[in-house]
């Protein structure tokens, strides 16, 4: 992946995974049981989110350079 994660971010996710896991699974799990959640999610899952981002901003850079063509075509003046 391009973007590494700040400490912070990183302590926030695995107190969020253990969260997780104490409020839905009703299971506590340690901090490095929460740090390979972490690992497997950024490894296995995130380039899939990352790739759909990805598209997302490709379209929008397409319909965004279409109506710009758009409107350069609508300031073009007639040769007579």
């Amino acid at each position: 992946m391009f973007y590494k994660l700040t400490k912070k971010q990183q302590d926030d996710m695995i107190a969020d995974i253990q969260s997780f896991f104490s409020e839905e699974r009703e299971e506590e799990i340690s901090e490095f049981a929460a740090e390979r959640v972490l690992d497997f999610v950024k490894k296995s899952l995130a380039p899939h989110f990352y790739n759909a981002g990805v598209k997302d901003a490709r379209k929008i850079v397409e319909e965004r350079s279409n109506a710009l063509e758009d409107e350069l075509l609508t300031l073009e003046r007639p040769i007579k």
